[in-house]
């Protein structure tokens, strides 16, 4: 009998173990945290004027360490919880609402949106770069 309740408290104990290894109660921040932290970043340098990929970096780059779990949080889930603050506290982004888009846009739509047109209408006529001057 004896050797029965050991073995179920060695069961206990491993399985514990495991549990914390794989989802540790000591967070470095909450999932609240980490999409606050992450919004104010990302609507800083927005508004600073950085680029959607650069401001993104810095945000991502905060959430992912935030988190002491063996997982890390995913580009796109860190995306939803920069969107979800934003959208919760609207007062405390007031112009990033307007960047928010960008956040789920793939990198082919940022940056066909982002290029600046080849060709400058100039009478209805396309003129291209170099044609206005004659060189």
């Amino acid at each position: 009998m004896s050797l029965n309740r050991f073995s179920l408290t060695l069961f206990a104990l491993s399985l514990a173990c495991s549990t914390s290894i794989l989802f540790p109660m000591d967070t470095k921040a909450g999932s609240n945290e980490s999409g606050e932290k992450g919004a104010k970043i990302y609507c800083f340098m927005r508004d600073s004027g950085n680029s959607h990929q650069v401001s993104w970096n810095a945000a991502y780059e905060i959430i992912k360490r935030q988190k002491s779990s063996l997982f890390k949080t995913s580009p796109k889930h860190g995306a939803v919880m920069i969107i979800e603050t934003v959208v919760k506290e609207p007062e405390s982004y007031q112009n990033c609402g307007r960047f928010l888009g960008d956040l789920l846009s793939s990198p082919e739509e940022l940056e066909i949106s982002n290029q600046t047109p080849k060709e400058e209408v100039i009478d209805s006529s396309p003129v291209k770069k170099g044609d206005r001057y004659n060189y």
